[in-house]
C-alpha cells in the first residue's frame, strides 16, 4: 500500500460585460476590477474540478507486538506487520475484527473460519462463564490506536496470555458442544513426542526367511 498526495483544483468561471475600444483594453479593465475585488466568484460560478497526483510514497509496514492464539497451542507473543496482507496471512483468509472486551484490544480472526471448517480454537464466555461463541482457526489479540491496529502493552499481553493460555478441546453432545481444557499432561506428552520418528521394523528379505 502507498500514500499519495493529490491536488484538487477547483475552477470558477464568470462572464462580465465591459465597454472598451479593443479586446486588450477590455481584458485590462476586467483584470483591474477583479484586483479591486469588484468581481467576486463564489460557488454559483463553479464549473468543475481537476485532480492531479503530485507525489507517491511507499508506506512503511511497521511491526506490532501481538498475541497469536492457535488451536491446540499455547498463545505466542509475535511481531507482525500491520499491513492487511500480513493480517490475512496470519488467520489464513479475509479478516474480521471483534471487540468483545472493555480493554482497548481487538480480536482479528478469519471471518469464514467456521464455514471453511477450520479447527475450533477457543470458547468465548460471558462474565458468568457461559459460552456464547467459539472461534475457529488462529486469531490475533491486537492493541488499538486511533485509526489502526497497534501493539499490545506488556500488561495487556500478560492479561490475555493468561486468559487464553489453556488450549481447549470441543466435544459435540447432541445439539450442544462441551468445552474442555486440554490437560497439561497431554500438552507435555505431545511436546515431548514432537520430532520423534516412529521406529519401523525392517521386513526380512525373501532369502532370509
Amino acid at each position: 500500500m502507498k500514500e499519495y498526495e493529490v491536488k484538487i483544483t477547483e475552477t470558477l468561471e464568470k462572464t462580465v460585460t465591459v465597454q472598451a475600444a479593443s479586446r486588450a483594453e477590455a481584458e485590462e479593465k476586467v483584470e483591474e476590477a477583479w484586483n479591486n475585488s469588484e468581481y467576486i466568484l463564489d460557488s454559483e460560478n463553479f464549473v468543475g474540478a481537476k485532480f492531479t497526483t503530485e507525489s507517491e510514497r511507499a508506506l512503511e509496514n511497521s511491526l506490532i507486538d501481538v498475541l497469536l492464539v492457535e488451536p491446540g497451542q499455547y498463545p505466542k507473543q509475535i511481531k507482525i506487520g500491520s499491513d492487511l496482507d500480513d493480517l490475512r496471512e496470519a488467520v489464513d483468509g479475509d479478516i474480521e475484527c471483534t471487540y468483545p472486551f472493555e480493554d482497548e484490544v481487538g480480536i482479528i480472526l478469519n471471518e469464514c473460519g467456521k464455514l471453511l471448517g477450520l479447527p475450533l480454537n477457543r470458547a468465548m464466555r460471558t462474565d458468568d462463564g457461559e459460552v456464547y461463541d467459539i472461534y475457529a482457526g488462529s486469531f490475533l489479540v491486537v492493541g488499538l490506536t486511533e485509526d489502526n491496529f497497534g501493539s499490545l502493552s506488556p500488561e495487556l499481553m500478560e492479561k490475555f496470555e493468561a486468559k487464553f493460555h489453556q488450549p481447549e478441546m470441543f466435544v459435540k453432545l447432541g445439539k450442544g458442544m462441551m468445552v474442555l481444557p486440554i490437560p497439561e499432561e497431554s500438552m507435555k506428552a505431545r511436546d515431548q513426542n514432537k520430532g520423534i520418528e516412529p521406529k519401523i521394523k525392517k521386513s526380512p528379505e525373501v532369502g532370509d526367511m
